[in-house]
């Protein structure tokens, strides 16, 4: 699902929301789960799962086509955790 059909479902399930005020909402929600994380935060939704950011030390990489090693700095990269209620529905219990 992408966001413009997140958006939609969303309207169609709330008919007295108009879908710029949804689109609002959710684009809202993105952004404060995107600003958490750039300061570090984690972002929780129970029955959903977690959002953190983990740091990547420092390494010597390898370029694939000819094999010289490359230096790759060090990065911060996002990590999500699933929750038990969205892990129980993907695995049927």
């Amino acid at each position: 699902m992408i966001r413009s059909e997140l958006i939609q479902k969303l309207s169609e399930e709330n008919p007295h929301l108009f879908q710029r005020d949804v689109e609002r909402i959710v684009n809202t929600i993105f952004e404060e789960i995107i600003e958490a994380m750039a300061r570090g935060d984690r972002v929780e939704l129970r029955g959903f799962g977690a959002f953190s950011v983990k740091k990547r030390d420092a390494r010597a990489g390898r370029n694939p086509r000819t094999g010289e090693s490359v230096a790759v700095e060090q990065k911060h990269v996002p990590f999500f955790k699933t929750g038990k209620l969205l892990r129980d529905r993907l695995n049927g219990e």
